[in-house]
Parts: C-alpha cells; sequence; structure tokens
C-alpha cells in the first residue's frame, strides 16, 4: 500500500450527507470526467469534451456559447465562453483532460474509477488535470445560475494532448483557433499548495516554466560476434558518454521567479536549508548553499538547466557486437537558454563517436510578468481560506501548456489551491490521489478567485 493510506489521518473526513449542493454537483462532475479514460493509447478526450459540455448546458449554457474542435480522431477539445459585459478583456481558464497511462495491475485500484478511501479520492487525473478541469466546469455552471454578469469574458478551454502524443490541443489552438482562446491573461495548472504534516505551508503560484527538449545520444559501429569482441563497441561509447553527463552541471543561473521562490520560502522553512534558501535569494549566493540545494531533488531545477538519462536501448542478439545503442536524455531548459549553445555543450560532452539530436517542444517562452491585478486576488482569496500562508511565485521545472500561450504573448499563472504533500501524490505514477477535503477547499477557493478576476 502506499504512503497516502498511513496519512489519512491529515486529511480531514468529509460526510456525503454534509455536502453543499455545489459540492454534490461538483463531485458528479468531477467523477464523470475522471471515469473517462483519456490516455493516449486507449482513451478518448473527445468523449470527455462532450460530457463537459453537456454539463455546461445543464447549467444554462447555450449552444452558441461552446464549440467542440477535434483535430483527429480521438482528440477532441471543449472551448466555451461565459460572455461578459466587455468592460474588460477577457481571462482564460484552462485545463487539459488528456492522463497519463496507468496500468491496472500495478495500482491498488481500478486507475480509471474513482475511489474515496480514507479520506482521499484516488483516480488516475484525479490532480493531473481533471481536478481543474471539473473545477472550472463546476464553477461556470454555478455562477451561470446566480446570474453572475462578469466584466469580462471567461473563456473556458479542455484540451487534449498536453500529457503526450501529437499536439492537437493547447499549442492547435493558438496556431489555428487563436481567436477562441485570446486573453488577457489565463489561469492553468503548474501551481500547487503544499502540505507538511498535513498543514498548510505555502500557496505556489507558477510565472514561469523551463522548456522541455529531448535529446538522444546514439552510437554506431560494425557490430559482430560476442566471441570476437574489440574495442569498437557502441554500447560502452554511450556509457562513458552518460559518465560524462553525469559529472557535469549546467552553471547556475537564478531568474527572477527562481529568486523570489527561494526569498518567500524560507520562513517557512529551518536550519541549514532556510539560510541556503535565504543566500540564494541574494545577487551572489554562496557557493556552499548552491552545492548543498543542488542535492535537492525538487529544488536544483529552480537554479539551473538539467539534463538527465532517462531510457538506453542497445544491442539485437545477446551474442552479438550491438550494432547501435542510443540514450535518451531529458533535459528541461531555463526559459532564456539558449537552445544551440545547450546542444553544443552535450555533443562536446558526448565526445566525437557519438551522434546528438535535438526534439524540443516548441520554443521557450517568457515569464509571465507579476501583475497586480492578477497576484493581488490571488493572495486576498488565499489569505481569506488560509491566514499566514504565503503566497510564492516561482518557475516551474517541469513543463504545461501555459508555454504556448506565453508564446503567444498571453500571460499565464498556473494556480489550482489544490493542497498535497508534495513527495506523495501519485501523480504521473501508481495510485494518484488528493485530500478530499483539500479538493473541495481547492474548488472553493478557485470558485472565488475566478469571480473576484472577473468583476
Amino acid at each position: 500500500m502506499r504512503t497516502f493510506f498511513l496519512l489519512a489521518l491529515f486529511a480531514g473526513s468529509v460526510c456525503a450527507a454534509d455536502l453543499t449542493p455545489q459540492q454534490k454537483q461538483f463531485r458528479a462532475i468531477y467523477q464523470e470526467l475522471v471515469e473517462i479514460n483519456t490516455s493516449h493509447s486507449d482513451g478518448d478526450t473527445t468523449r470527455a469534451a462532450q460530457a463537459m459540455q453537456r454539463r455546461l448546458l445543464d447549467a444554462g449554457f447555450k449552444p452558441g456559447d461552446m464549440e467542440l474542435i477535434v483535430p483527429a480522431p480521438r482528440k477532441g477539445n471543449l472551448v466555451a465562453r461565459y460572455k461578459g459585459n466587455g468592460t474588460k478583456k477577457p481571462m482564460l481558464l484552462l485545463a487539459h483532460i488528456d492522463v497519463v497511462e496507468a496500468k491496472r495491475s500495478e495500482w491498488a485500484t481500478d486507475p480509471f474509477k474513482l475511489q474515496e478511501k480514507d479520506g482521499y479520492f484516488i483516480a488516475r487525473g484525479s490532480i493531473d488535470d481533471k481536478a481543474m478541469a471539473s473545477i472550472f466546469v463546476s464553477v461556470l455552471g454555478q455562477l451561470k445560475r446566480e446570474g453572475f454578469v462578469p466584466s469580462r469574458d471567461i473563456i473556458l478551454a479542455l484540451t487534449a494532448d498536453e500529457e503526450g502524443g501529437p499536439s492537437n490541443g493547447a499549442s492547435w489552438l493558438v496556431k489555428n483557433r487563436r481567436a477562441l482562446v485570446d486573453a488577457d491573461f489565463g489561469i492553468n495548472e503548474g501551481g500547487r499548495g503544499e502540505l507538511k504534516a498535513g498543514k498548510p505551508l505555502s500557496n505556489i503560484v507558477q510565472v514561469a516554466e523551463k522548456l522541455y527538449v529531448q535529446y538522444e545520444f546514439e552510437a554506431t559501429g560494425p557490430g559482430g560476434h560476442s566471441a570476437r569482441p574489440t574495442q569498437d563497441n557502441t554500447i560502452y561509447e554511450v556509457a562513458e558518454a552518460l559518465v560524462r553527463l553525469r559529472q557535469y552541471q549546467f552553471p547556475v543561473r537564478l531568474n527572477d521567479a527562481a529568486r523570489l521562490y527561494f526569498e518567500r520560502s524560507a520562513p517557512q522553512y529551518s536550519g541549514q536549508i532556510a539560510d541556503d534558501m535565504r543566500a540564494m535569494a541574494k545577487p551572489a549566493p554562496d557557493p556552499a548553499a548552491v552545492e548543498r540545494l543542488s542535492k535537492v531533488s525538487s529544488m536544483v531545477g529552480l537554479l539551473r538547466t538539467t539534463c538527465v538519462a532517462t531510457m538506453l536501448n542497445a544491442g539485437h542478439a545477446p551474442n552479438a557486437l550491438a550494432q547501435t545503442a542510443k540514450a535518451s536524455i531529458n533535459c528541461r531548459l531555463l526559459p532564456d537558454e539558449d537552445l544551440k549553445t545547450v546542444t553544443a555543450r552535450l555533443t562536446e560532452i558526448a565526445g566525437p563517436k557519438i551522434k546528438v539530436t535535438a526534439d524540443p517542444e516548441g520554443d521557450a517562452a517568457p515569464g509571465s510578468p507579476i501583475r497586480a491585478d492578477v497576484i493581488g486576488p490571488i493572495e486576498a482569496v488565499s489569505a481569506q481560506m488560509w491566514p499566514g500562508v504565503p503566497v510564492i511565485p516561482t518557475m516551474g521545472v517541469s513543463s504545461t501548456d501555459s508555454r504556448y500561450l506565453r508564446e503567444a504573448g498571453i500571460p499565464m499563472y498556473g494556480v489550482s489551491g489544490l493542497f498535497t504533500d508534495p513527495t506523495d501524490t501519485g501523480v504521473h505514477g501508481l495510485n494518484e490521489h488528493i485530500g478530499v477535503q483539500q479538493l473541495y477547499d481547492g474548488r472553493e477557493f478557485l470558485y472565488r478567485l475566478i469571480k473576484q478576476l472577473a468583476q
């Protein structure tokens, strides 16, 4: 069993009989969306988009307020518009409805059946990203029933292909249907609330993110019989290149978002790590602090561009010398990092016998400005719900669809109000889960935030 079953006492409990009508409607939407398989291999985001379209129609949206867009079979997107009075420019609510693959044989429960156990919701997509997607549908439905008239249009985009596969989601919409999603700013995943010992520690807002680039190291040779080995061995050549890669670290370059994260996070910690975080916020960080934080997996990505070997493929038979050996290198580049410089450095590390190729996911996107009209409401609503818990802007070390909007000039802010223990969520792994109380609290946070941003 996963650790989260042992931590149930921290999750709190929510009795179904105590749910408000809005929470009951939300739970039904959440369960329906979660239980539609939307993985790349055999899932269908079109079904999920159609289901959410019906939910919005039931809440009072008109058919003309929505468009179902299906660039490829099983790859549907839903774009809906909650019309305001036009005083302000539109805002965008973005959430992807595809999910990472999940094997039933490896999970404690059926990944595509929502389970409520020991104070947690458990399922693939229970957090990433069907929590926010179902919250957005639920909140817009509530606002519609309340007769709320916003000062700006609220655009909802539920999209495909964030987790992999062809680009039929947010990037496709930006390139092919820009007018549908054009906005003054947008809200998306990428932020998080962090729990420590079951209590809210910080509310993280993503204002920038790194560029995802997949590299490949490839060595080729004549091969031959394993009984007649030579020094010309493709596996050894790739292995030696990977050892050199392991020993290399890109230079530390802190951007404003990373410095702000360390500065505002330091008071939430104690001891050496708190001192090191304060040191990182200074113009010239202490090298010893850099070295210590470089060993913290959750923080190293804030310090520098990172590259790590993730997959190996070599040989065609156990009794033959490999004619080809390949290694996949996953890199996360700082937003202002030069791709050509990174490629040149990796080519140097790999050595003359290794072919190096790069496959970037788009172009690097600039960070979003720390806008008072966006961050201010986030701080205000957060203070209402979690007094004393700081709101901390940061750079995301992984990638989201926000980068496509930022590339197009639309500032994006990753904020969810969904609090989890960052070391134990199961996101992209086994038994993905979120506390029941934390999910309902996140829904309330986003309801208040969306309403305030749209006024």
